[in-house]
């Protein structure tokens, strides 16, 4: 993991996406120079102390000095960010964590989101540098959930069917099972537990390898306050943390 600050970022947009989903962009030049894709950032939303804690929000793309930040309205940190104004400042402590790592031995990545799960996808599409060929399947409840920004090669299912196939994102991948089965392909999670939970079971019935990003409830993001604990799947007493041996696992790493 690369060293981790603390930088003051100048917002320089805040973008409603769709929904409830917005994008929010601040300059960060020292976090973008040295960030990986997978990584996060802890922000620290308010000048006061209300809310206390620093939010983890996962890195969705960076553009020269800029870094993008996705997320949903599901609480008053996220509330607050989506009010942020061009110039505000903003602090923001990263990078933190352990990203994806991008073999490229292999014919093909499959991005497996669901809902806001394809927030770290952009900016490691960017990275593959079209070396490396990707597709894409997002799920989600309804359309509302569902954006494409920074996205390419991708098949949509909604549990409505309002957009895409009817479904969910596995019965999508298990529907279009013969365009990879037979290809040296490795799939990257990141969306509910429940998703990831099936997208586990898949993988392992067809022998797949597969690295997940995962998410947490945390206070320091580093390790010091053992706030986000993941247990093992073979459990021996100790635990994995989030924030630092995370947040990217192998699927079979961790108990879900």
């Amino acid at each position: 993991m690369k060293a981790s600050l603390i930088e003051s970022a100048e917002v320089i947009d805040v973008k409603k996406l769709t929904g409830s989903i917005f994008l929010l962009i601040a300059n960060s030049p020292q976090i973008a120079e040295i960030i990986t894709p997978g990584q996060f950032c802890n922000i620290k939303v308010n000048d006061n102390n209300s809310p206390l804690l620093r939010r983890p929000f996962s890195i969705c793309d960076v553009d020269g000095s800029n870094v993008y930040f996705m997320f949903d309205l599901h609480g008053e940190g996220t509330k607050i960010l989506s009010q942020k104004k061009t110039g505000d400042k903003i602090s923001i402590l990263g990078p933190l964590g352990n990203g994806f790592s991008l073999d490229e031995n292999i014919d093909k990545f499959i991005l497996v989101g669901g809902g806001l799960g394809i927030a770290p996808f952009p900016y490691l599409i960017k990275k593959m540098n079209f070396k490396i060929k990707h597709d894409i399947y997002l799920g989600a409840r309804n359309i509302d959930f569902i954006t494409d920004y920074g996205l390419s090669n991708l098949h949509i299912s909604s549990d409505d069917g309002s957009i895409g196939f009817k479904g969910t994102v596995i019965e999508l991948l298990e529907k279009n099972i013969s365009s990879f089965k037979n290809s040296k392909v490795k799939f990257i999670g990141c969306g509910p537990i429940p998703m990831l939970k099936a997208l586990k079971i898949f993988c392992n019935k067809y022998n797949f390898d597969c690295d997940i990003s995962t998410e947490s409830a945390m206070a320091c993001g580093f390790g010091i306050c053992q706030g986000c604990p993941i247990e093992k799947a073979k459990p021996d007493g100790n635990y994995l943390l989030v924030c630092k041996d995370g947040p990217v696992f192998n699927i079979n790493e961790i108990q879900l």
